[in-house]
């Protein structure tokens, strides 16, 4: 019996005053101290980290799909510069930057609303989903549309995409992609990242699979080609799926879940907060495009490809903690924080060989993309550690349904980013890129640290040997507002208090 454990045994228990020999030590790294040895609190911490506990075991199979993704499309990458030259690849991920933009753009941030509700759902499930589908797949093919009658404006290099095939090809891929997104975000939400990482390594498999092909018949348009097919080939078997059996499951294990309520408003909300953070990644290399070539965008996007693999990783924990906002709303303050170290302890590593192997992760796609994209890609690798303490603060006011907060951050990140850019892009070229992109992120992280106590408070420690307040304590006081109940779901429900200065929706930090 632990030292927990006894000291909840009634006034007649006396509190031990060490280790006794035959006790068996516990399982429960929380709360301390207690009687456990440091291999058996490790092994117990291992296992609420991979098993137990779904918010770091989701987010870490969210993570692992977005690692292998990036592994495969490195290698995508890296075949394409050997089989085509600077300016075709540089063109090709202009037009795939710009449909991913305009998918965004299209999406409605649906993707992210699928991942807040249908944890709440149940029988609601399968009319959400595709209700979802069809508003993003009509707007991302309206907007691609668009896109395609201005485009001599907005990007002369992308003019090819006004031919008919090309044009026809463009917009199903953009409204494709829609899809993709979504599905991500529907898995996400049922709690099956394992399919997640399915679809994404069927998808990269396929699309380097189809590149080599078409390379070999010498196609000029084999990126695009490639990209459009594995895409087609990944929606297929994932719907299958999806409507066969993931949204059914779901529906009979969550009977009495609820359609989920003011969703237009929050759509409203996320989705005008989600275009400023997607204007600001996906303009870039539309910027260096036109202001220095094909050739100096080639060396920006694949710096631009392998430091986002970081920013996924916070994407993804943000992704998981959402979820189980939604099934536990009274812990998530605690459940923030926690991503935040976990995912924060993730990214000093990655970062770190990231910045040391720089030069030889890009020489991997050639010498030219070593000697001009390096330190770009070293500033772009360190945002992704203050961008964590951003990703989080937008999760979290998503899970309160903070609009205000949504909005806010999103719009100001992008001023800071675009404007910085923009300012220094002319005179320091791609390295400008990368120290405005940095010096935005760290304008807005600083900030939200120094406010952290009161938008994500730390929950209160257990007391003397009542050490059983454990979880369940910090849960009570976890400092949500009343906006963190989550609407429409039959487990929603109103914290019992606050701790300290914790602000709602309506003031304070998010």
């Amino acid at each position: 019996m632990s030292a927990r454990t006894a000291s909840t045994a009634g006034p007649a228990a006396a509190p031990p005053t060490g280790p006794a020999r035959g006790r068996r030590a516990c399982s429960c790294p929380l709360p301390l101290p207690c009687e456990c040895s440091y291999a058996t609190l490790l092994r117990a911490r291992l296992r609420v980290a991979t098993a137990g506990e779904p918010l770091l075991r989701n987010g870490h199979v969210l993570t692992a799909s977005s690692v292998l993704t990036a592994a495969f499309g490195a290698l995508f990458w890296m075949l394409a510069t050997r089989w085509y030259g600077p300016d075709t690849v540089g063109r090709s991920y202009a037009a795939l930057s710009a449909a991913s933009l305009l998918s965004g753009i299209g999406q409605l941030t649906l993707g992210d609303v699928l991942v807040r509700f249908v944890p709440a759902a149940g029988p609601h499930t399968r009319r959400l989903v595709v209700a979802c589908y069809g508003a993003a797949v009509a707007c991302s093919a309206a907007v691609a549309v668009v896109f395609l009658v201005v485009v001599p404006r907005l990007a002369p290099e992308l003019s090819f995409l006004q031919s008919p095939a090309y044009a026809l090809a463009f917009v199903a891929a953009t409204a494709g992609y829609s899809l993709f997104v979504l599905q991500d975000g529907a898995l996400t939400g049922l709690r099956r990242p394992d399919w997640v990482l399915g679809e994404n390594a069927l998808f990269a498999a396929a699309k380097a699979a189809l590149l080599a092909l078409f390379a070999v018949w010498a196609l000029g348009t084999g990126i695009l080609l490639s990209w459009a097919g594995a895409l087609a080939v990944s929606l297929t078997v994932t719907s299958l799926f999806l409507f066969r059996r993931g949204i059914p499951a779901h529906g009979r294990r969550h009977a009495d879940g609820r359609r989920p309520a003011r969703l237009l408003r929050y759509c409203a909300a996320d989705y005008l907060g989600s275009l400023f953070r997607l204007t600001a990644y996906n303009i870039l290399p539309l910027l260096v495009l036109n202001q220095f070539g094909a050739a100096a965008n080639a060396y920006f996007s694949l710096a631009w490809v392998i430091a986002y693999t970081l920013y996924l990783a916070a994407l993804n924990m943000g992704s998981s903690l959402i979820v189980e906002a939604a099934h536990a709303p009274e812990r998530l303050a605690e459940h923030g924080r926690r991503v935040l170290r976990h995912a924060g302890l993730l990214l000093t590593v990655g970062v770190g060989v990231v910045v040391i192997a720089a030069p030889w992760l890009l020489r991997l796609f050639g010498a030219p993309y070593a000697e001009h994209g390096t330190l770009v890609l070293r500033l772009l690798a360190l945002s992704a550690l203050p961008n964590l303490l951003f990703s989080v603060a937008i999760d979290v006011a998503r899970a309160r349904r903070a609009l205000g907060w949504i909005i806010g951050l999103q719009c100001t990140f992008c001023l800071f980013a675009v404007g910085l850019v923009v300012v220094l892009l002319p005179g320091y070229g791609l390295t400008g890129v990368g120290v405005g992109w940095l010096i935005a992120e760290c304008l807005l992280a600083l900030p939200l640290l120094v406010t952290l106590p009161r938008w994500l408070p730390r929950p209160p420690a257990a007391s003397g040997a009542g050490g059983a307040v454990g979880l369940s304590g910090a849960a009570a006081v976890a400092g949500v507002s009343g906006a963190t109940a989550v609407s429409g779901s039959s487990r929603a429900a109103r914290p019992a208090g606050r701790a300290g200065p914790v602000a709602g929706p309506s003031g304070g930090a998010p």
